[in-house]
């Protein structure tokens, strides 16, 4: 294995403490691009980008509400199926009532 190889091995196998990806993302945060903070820490600008989403997961609050907005959908769904099938019966009577 040449230097370049080996270097490029070190690179890919290096791992980052907290404190230095908090950092890398309150640089960001401050205004910096992404691109600009990863050339400056030496890093590959996907690893921000990474840990960025993993530090913005969503929240439990905002879980408990796609999950609210989903059972309210569904339960949408079921009260216009409800209504669709009484309009007809209506109808249906209504017709059988005036013969």
């Amino acid at each position: 294995m040449n230097k370049k190889e080996q270097k490029l091995k070190r690179r890919r196998n290096r791992q980052y403490d907290s404190e230095f990806k908090k950092n890398a993302l309150q640089l960001v945060e401050n205004g910096r691009s992404v691109p600009a903070v990863a050339e400056a820490l030496g890093i590959d600008k996907s690893l921000i980008y990474t840990w960025r989403r993993q530090a913005n997961p969503l929240g439990e609050e905002q879980e408990a509400e796609l999950r609210e907005n989903d059972l309210l959908r569904n339960r949408i769904l079921e009260l216009e199926q409800e209504r669709d099938i009484l309009k007809k019966a209506l109808a249906i009577f209504s017709r059988k009532a005036e013969s």
